[in-house]
């Protein structure tokens, strides 16, 4: 599934125009609700994963704290560091960019996830390796990450995703088209 995924993704991606992107983070903007002083979570794209920088830009406009990911060594986990749009980006492990070491890490409220593709039950299919998946497990034992929502094209979304015991499910989904929410999810469609 993960490579047939990989190639629909990308034909998504080379059909899409920067207007594509700005629509999700207007989806975002109008439906997602975080107080000020909430630290939302990003990610910088790498490939052809869902442009995630209009969003990230109008969040800061809009007076939003910004974190992204850097893997966390040989842990398995990622670290959220404290970031916004026009500081500089280091390489952060596996293709993508953060911030460099020593920015203050921050535990997220919202984080915002890539995706392959994702299912009405609010289930993603990632890379495989369980960074997102357990990064989300350990920030919500801590109280935090009130909300984990994915980010993609609306084209990603299939029948199921298969799922383990160690899978995360998505608060939302954000795409070009919209935002799922978690209530609708178990809505048969």
């Amino acid at each position: 599934m993960r490579a047939a995924q990989r190639v629909k993704r990308a034909k998504m991606f080379k059909s899409s125009d920067s207007e594509t992107y700005v629509s999700a983070a207007r989806h975002f903007l109008k439906s997602v609700v975080f107080p000020s002083g909430v630290v939302v979570a990003g990610y910088w794209p790498m490939r052809d994963e869902f442009d995630s920088r209009p969003l990230l830009e109008s969040i800061a406009a809009k007076g939003g704290r910004l974190a992204l990911p850097v893997v966390a060594g040989d842990s398995g986990q990622l670290i959220f560091r404290e970031w916004m749009p026009g500081r500089p980006l280091v390489p952060a492990g596996f293709g993508t960019f953060g911030p460099k070491q020593g920015m203050p890490e921050a535990l997220p409220d919202v984080v915002i996830v890539p995706l392959l593709a994702f299912d009405r039950r609010g289930y993603r299919l990632g890379y495989g390796g369980g960074f997102y998946d357990r990064s989300l497990a350990v920030l919500r034992a801590a109280g935090k990450c009130r909300q984990a929502i994915g980010l993609g094209f609306s084209g990603q979304r299939v029948q199921q995703v298969p799922v383990n015991d160690n899978d995360a499910r998505l608060d939302e989904i954000v795409t070009e088209t919209g935002l799922i929410s978690a209530r609708t999810f178990d809505t048969p469609q």
